[in-house]
């Protein structure tokens, strides 16, 4: 039997079940369901044509084209990247079902494009939004060039190859759905906290539910290996990881100037870079790291929310039907 994590091979057995957190996290995220045709979009129509002026418009429309893709290069990681690499049946169960929860992001993502750009140029210019915006294209850059490093690998054997795969994961969890979808995340409760957009708010409470238990698998693997291989955890891989962060951070800072590019009250690009050194610093101190930036959270919106819940206030359907996931999640949580 493998001893190890990340020993190569594929483990078939369930039992004994060597790490049962990835069984219960499997089981958790089934019990925590929804589906997009549950999500109604009929009042954010009219709040696009008559509530959003230039500003809020060109800041939907980037997150919407920056959505468009970037669940579909998560999903391809999984399969490419990261499944024939950690052998455990249970987690292996659990990174097929988070498959399955990102092909559910791209088909919300998809009929937001379909519903918010009905004009058929204008969604083809969201879809090829990785060619054509610049601020898009630098983070899609940021994903590969972290991602390709390990494609040409079948077995994670050697001391380096294991830092390499630590190095895809960390910039899986920490900066494309830690820095990334959450700065996403952000400007959709911006508009939110102004009344606006309430169906992209409530499909967002889902897919912002789901890529907190992303990240907490991820987080999960990366201490298991930590705990088995202490070595692999040096100063210099913690280095490049906070190397890996800071760029991060300005990948996403080009963007964010491309956002409010139009000026769009109550959001500025300072405030959002104190956010996302905020949510860096999170993600440091869940990797058993220091707090790097010593940056607060400059957004009283994002101070708490109750993801369950929250969907009251829009007399929607409460998210928290399904039975798997219960009390508050907080968005300043070391996930």
């Amino acid at each position: 039997m493998n001893t190890h994590l990340l020993d190569p091979g594929f483990d078939l057995t369930l039992r004994p079940m060597r790490y049962p957190q990835f069984y219960d996290m499997y089981r958790d995220a089934i019990r925590n369901t929804w589906t997009v045709e549950e999500v109604d979009f009929s009042s954010d129509l009219n709040d696009l044509s008559r509530k959003l002026g230039p500003a809020e418009r060109h800041l939907v429309e980037r997150l919407v084209a920056f959505f468009a893709t970037g669940d579909s290069i998560v999903a391809n990681n999984l399969v490419l990247n990261l499944y024939q690499h950690i052998n455990a049946p249970e987690a292996r169960m659990y990174l097929s079902r988070q498959l399955y929860e990102e092909a559910l992001h791209v088909q919300f993502y998809l009929t937001l494009l379909d519903t918010y750009l009905p004009d058929p140029v204008e969604r083809a210019k969201a879809f090829a939004a990785v060619e054509n915006i610049p601020s898009i294209r630098a983070k899609a850059d940021f994903c590969f060039r972290w991602m390709d490093s390990i494609q040409h690998l079948r077995r994670v054997e050697t001391r380096e190859d294991r830092r390499q795969f630590l190095l895809n994961l960390v910039c899986f969890a920490a900066c494309i759905e830690g820095l990334f979808f959450f700065a996403a995340f952000a400007y959709v409760y911006y508009l939110r906290s102004r009344g606006l957009l309430h169906g992209l708010a409530a499909g967002t409470n889902w897919v912002f539910r789901d890529e907190s238990c992303h990240m907490a698998f991820a987080f999960e693997v990366i201490a298991t290996v930590r705990k088995e291989e202490p070595d692999l955890f040096d100063d210099e891989l913690q280095a490049d990881i906070v190397r890996m962060i800071e760029d991060a951070v300005e990948c996403e800072m080009a963007f964010a100037e491309d956002v409010l590019s139009g000026g769009v009250a109550g959001l500025s690009p300072r405030d959002m870079r104190q956010y996302l050194q905020y949510c860096a610093d999170q993600r440091l101190v869940r990797l058993g790291m220091q707090r790097h930036f010593g940056s607060t959270n400059p957004f009283g919106f994002m101070d708490l929310q109750d993801v369950q819940e929250v969907t009251n206030f829009f007399e929607r359907r409460v998210s928290a039907y399904q039975v798997g996931v219960q009390g508050e999640v907080a968005f300043d949580a070391a996930f």
